[in-house]
């Protein structure tokens, strides 16, 4: 049986998960406003993976017999100035649901509990692939500066995302 204090602290990451999915989402509209059909996309998987990633979560509560409580979501920022920024700040927060998934294991650690440590496991080595891969979007951003044939290629090689 879990812990209080542990089932307490997995369904606040849930919260957090979805409030991440709630941004790309937010990130994704605003991608579409500026006729970004490939970053559109790209977002929108990523808001998708994100529920995904609260679900594993709500699911893993539930086997174990615990209560899982949503909590109310505020709205998230619903414009950017730039591509580019909705990037930077998407790293931003990965940085911290980074952050969040840490002190999860650390509590796992203190608290003895092996079982829900292995669980998230899962959650530290995805989050490095998160940050690389948002990584990876600023730097092709750094190439290509402000050109409008960079910007559309770019666009064009983030829709791929939603293909594969």
């Amino acid at each position: 049986m879990l812990e209080k204090k542990m089932i307490d602290a997995l369904n606040v990451q849930i919260n957090e998960e979805l409030k991440s999915a709630y941004i790309y989402q937010a990130m994704s509209a605003d991608f579409a406003d500026k006729d970004r059909p490939g970053q559109t996309a790209w977002m929108a998987m990523q808001a998708k993976e994100e529920v995904g990633h609260a679900m594993k979560i709500y699911n893993y509560l539930l086997s174990h017999g615990a209560k899982v409580e949503l909590k109310a979501i505020e709205a998230p920022q619903s414009s950017w100035s730039s591509e580019e920024e909705m990037f930077k700040v998407a790293l931003k927060h990965e940085k911290f649901i980074s952050g969040c998934i840490k002190k999860l294991v650390k509590l796992a650690k203190e608290i003895d509990d092996t079982p829900t440590e292995i669980f998230l496991q899962w959650f530290v080595l995805e989050q490095v692939e998160e940050e690389s891969s948002v990584e990876e979007i600023l730097a092709k951003y750094a190439q290509v500066g402000s050109t409008a044939n960079g910007l559309y290629m770019l666009d064009k090689e983030l829709g791929k995302r939603a293909q594969s």
